[in-house]
Parts: C-alpha cells; sequence; structure tokens
C-alpha cells in the first residue's frame, strides 16, 4: 500500500466530508479513493468513519488517525530527496494492460524501445482483450481503443485508429462484392464484442450512414476475426494497421475504399493525477511520441 497516498486520501475525506469531494480535489477517481480509504481502515486495524446517506464523521478511532496521517503528511514533505537518486526519473515496474491487436501491432515495438531508453525501468504488460479494472487488479496504465470512455474515467488521447473493412477473395468470389456501405447488411459480417456489434458507422464528403450488420460468427478477440476473415469466412471490420500486411500480400480485399469507416481513439486510461509515478508519465508521453513517428505504424495508418 502507497501509505502516504492513503493517508493524504483520508485527510482529503475528513476535511471535505465526502468520498466525491475527496475524489475531486485530489482529482482521483471514486474506486480509487475507496480503495485507498479501505487499505487505511485495514492499517489502523479499525473503522474510521461513520457513514450515512447524507455525511460522513470521524470516529474516535479515525479522530486519532487523522491527527497521525497529517503528522506523517507534514513530515514526508520536509524530507529530502534520497542522496544520488533522482525522484523525478523514470523507475520501477510499470503494469500495463492491453489487447492482444495492440500488444502485437503496436505495443511490442514500444515498449523494447522505452525500456532501452528508461534502463531503471520495468514492465508487466497483461494481455486481455476484456476492459480491465485498474483498482481491482492494480493496473498502472491500461490501452484501450474506444471511443466510449467512461465520464468518470482518466484518460489521455495517444493516437488515433483508422479501421479499415475487408474480405478474402474467396468470400467475393462466393458472395459478390459490396459496392456501398448498405449492401453490408446482406453479408455475412463477422462482429467484435466490444465495438460496433451490430453497427457499423461511415462516412463520406460529409454524409454519414449507420448499417446494421450480423453474421454468424462473433468474438471478443479481433485477432480471431481477422483470421477468420483471411479464411474466406466473411467481412470484417479491422483496425487498419492489423488488416493492412494481409491487404498487401493479396490475402485480403479492401472494400468501400471510397468510405471511411469510424475513426477510434487510443486512449491511455490510469487511476490519477495526483502522485504519478515518474514512469507512468514517461510511458504516457512516450507513446504519444511513438504512435507519432514510429515508421511502421504511420505507414499503416
Amino acid at each position: 500500500m502507497d501509505k502516504i497516498a492513503a493517508a493524504e486520501v483520508f485527510v482529503a475525506i475528513a476535511e471535505r466530508g465526502s468520498m466525491v469531494a475527496a475524489a475531486d480535489a485530489l482529482d482521483m477517481s471514486r474506486a480509487m479513493v475507496t480503495r485507498y480509504l479501505a487499505e487505511m481502515e485495514e492499517w489502523a486495524g479499525a473503522r474510521l468513519l461513520h457513514r450515512t446517506t447524507r455525511r460522513l464523521s470521524l470516529t474516535a478511532a479515525g479522530e486519532v488517525t487523522l491527527a497521525r496521517c497529517r503528522d506523517m503528511l507534514t513530515l514526508a514533505a520536509a524530507m529530502s530527496s534520497s542522496a544520488g537518486e533522482d525522484p523525478d526519473s523514470p523507475h520501477g515496474l510499470l503494469r500495463m494492460a492491453c489487447a492482444q491487436f495492440l500488444a502485437q501491432g503496436a505495443l511490442a515495438g514500444a515498449v523494447r524501445a522505452f525500456l532501452e531508453r528508461y534502463p531503471r525501468t520495468s514492465i508487466d504488460l497483461q494481455v486481455d482483450n476484456r476492459a480491465v479494472n485498474l483498482v481491482e487488479q492494480r493496473i498502472d496504465l491500461a490501452i484501450r481503443i474506444t471511443n466510449a470512455l467512461e465520464p468518470s474515467m482518466i484518460a489521455r488521447r495517444l493516437a488515433d485508429c483508422a479501421s479499415v473493412v475487408c474480405a478474402a477473395p474467396s468470400y467475393i468470389e462466393r458472395h459478390g462484392r459490396p459496392q456501398t456501405p448498405s449492401e453490408l447488411a446482406t453479408h455475412n459480417c463477422l462482429t467484435y464484442n466490444y465495438f460496433g456489434k451490430s453497427l457499423w458507422q461511415f462516412s463520406r464528403d460529409g454524409e454519414g450512414v449507420a448499417v446494421p450488420v450480423g453474421g454468424n460468427l462473433s468474438s471478443n478477440e479481433s485477432m480471431a476475426l481477422l483470421a477468420a476473415t483471411a479464411q474466406g469466412v466473411g467481412i470484417s471490420l479491422q483496425p487498419r494497421q492489423a488488416a493492412a500486411p494481409l491487404i498487401a500480400e493479396g490475402r485480403l480485399v479492401l472494400l468501400l475504399s471510397d468510405w471511411q469507416a469510424q475513426m477510434l481513439g487510443i486512449y491511455g486510461i490510469y487511476t490519477s493525477r495526483q502522485h504519478m509515478p515518474a514512469a507512468l508519465r514517461a510511458m504516457l508521453d512516450f507513446l504519444v511520441e511513438w504512435f507519432h513517428h514510429d515508421p511502421e505504424w504511420l505507414d499503416h495508418a
């Protein structure tokens, strides 16, 4: 447990009278405030707050703990940095999470370059296509491709992710090639569980269209859908970076090239801007730089 951060959260709750106000004051997610309070009560070995529907008040143990936390924060503020070590230099373990496509197609190269630049850091990369719970799974940074961020999330936009519609030559030979987005409604479209499962959106010259789609295969793994598409199972909407190599090899055919499929954002999501570790801040800055300058990513973008 980060006891300094937990102490700061507890003091903020006590001074502002609510966990919501403390979260706003600390620029921290409410889930993170709840976690720190629970850890502070575990550390103190006692319940620190009386909770009612209208307000919070300190227990007797909470009064004692509040005074000790204030003393601890004063002492922490007065301490100088350890001799010979720059506290602002990125160091330590950074726990990250992302989907398989990003792990294979983008972050593998970025992580390698980051570790070369910052040799005092290490990374634990969790590859999971589900949206992880940063607090419960103790993830420092989750990288997500989405246009539907929850309002309570703290996120930084790292890059854009273009999408393309594609199919294998064998599928087109059997079922024909759609000429307009609306024709997709009559095709076997392979859908991704976490985005656009039943509605694909396109734009051209200021005109927008949303097409209801469906098919005999859906998945929570975009790479599985890409492989099935290359085998002629159906048409899929894929990140351009993932589909581009197969299109170049002739294993996939780009469809509806005069229409722009919905653009998505690539976001770095984390729990708090307060007490942000130097490694996390460095990684966010590094990924913005990397996405905008990496030749391989830009070639496919």
